[in-house]
């Protein structure tokens, strides 16, 4: 990770893989060596059939095989030593090379480039995001003027608010129509383990805005030297008109660039305050990479269809808008059955 700046993202630090260890028994890592001399590092989720996939697989922001400067492999041959028929992945980053024949489609994922700033948060946010600048410290006023002042707190240590999260974010997948991750024990036990390492390389930050004493909107996510990974952020649905999680994402930004964070990362994906907040784009790659074996045609001609699919809906907003109409509709029908 010291060696390139393509690999200081906290997922692809060994305290997220050991993590992910804790919880997942299928997950392993590869050690490539030369002379006996440890060269590069995959962290990896082996399943039944040599299914193989990169740790954290739908969790995950930033995938690769961690490796010094100019060691390479013979992606098949990599395969094999694992136990593996194919190896799924979809946010690689760039310059991994021995994997570029797997390579199905490559993606934007969304970063801000920090600055560090020794004035008042208005002050920062004016000048950085100076076309939003207005509406948002608008809004702020109103907030602060409605339900008490506003106190931002970077790194905050109480885990009840840990807990505010998931149950926030949970009602948020429901009532959107996707798939609670929360309701998963081991994610749940995953980010609890998280929130608790505070080490050089990856320190699990969680973030709280608070409007007097209540708790506005929450995020969770690591953080290495360099790079802030945007991940968990979620509000309380009876402010949304407050546009609370843009305020987070602001106040994150400016925090973080105060304590020498050079970059957060947003993750792949289309979200309107990406596009708002982003300075650039990095890429990153989905595929499969497999060697000559029956299940990984099979789990090819099952998966790519799939994976097809919701990315062309994702790329289109013709097809994305309804989309999600369908999934919030479902999601109400499916919350509201439980309410009953």
């Amino acid at each position: 990770m010291d060696e390139s700046p393509l690999y200081a993202n906290p997922f692809l630090a060994p305290e997220f893989a050991a993590g992910v260890g804790r919880h997942r028994p299928s997950a392993r890592v590869a050690v490539l060596r030369q002379k006996n001399e440890p060269v590069g590092f995959l962290p990896y989720e082996r399943g039944a059939l040599g299914v193989g996939r990169a740790i954290g697989l739908g969790l995950s922001d930033s995938q690769a095989l961690v490796h010094r400067p100019g060691v390479t492999w013979n992606t098949r041959q990599l395969l094999r030593a694992c136990g593996l028929a194919v190896f799924e992945f979809d946010h690689l980053v760039a310059g991994q090379q021995p994997f570029a024949p797997f390579v199905t489609g490559t993606f934007a994922s969304p970063v801000v480039d920090l600055k560090a700033g020794d004035g008042t948060y208005a002050e920062w946010l004016r000048a950085t995001y100076p076309g939003l600048a207005k509406t948002t410290l608008k809004k702020e006023r109103r907030l602060a003027r409605d339900h008490g002042d506003l106190r931002f707190v970077y790194d905050e240590r109480d885990p009840a608010m840990l807990r505010q999260l998931m149950d926030w974010k949970s009602a948020q997948y429901r009532r959107t129509g996707r798939m609670d991750r929360f309701a998963k024990p081991w994610i749940v036990a995953l980010v609890e383990d998280l929130f608790a390492v505070r080490e050089e390389h990856f320190t699990g930050v969680m973030s709280v805005l608070y409007a007097g004493d209540r708790p506005v909107a929450v995020h969770f996510g690591p953080t290495s030297r360099t790079v802030f990974a945007a991940w968990f952020t979620t509000y309380d649905p009876e402010l949304h008109y407050y546009s609370p999680g843009l305020m987070m994402h602001l106040r994150m930004a400016e925090s973080a660039g105060r304590q020498g964070v050079q970059v957060m990362d947003f993750g792949r994906g289309d979200k309107t305050y990406k596009d708002w907040l982003k300075t650039r784009e990095l890429r990153v790659a989905e595929g499969f990479a497999t060697r000559p074996h029956p299940v990984a045609a099979a789990l090819q001609t099952w998966r790519r269809p799939v994976r097809g699919l919701r990315n062309t809906v994702n790329a289109h907003p013709r097809l994305r808008e309804p989309a999600d109409r369908l999934l919030k509709a479902a999601g109400s029908l499916r919350t509201g059955r439980g309410a009953s």
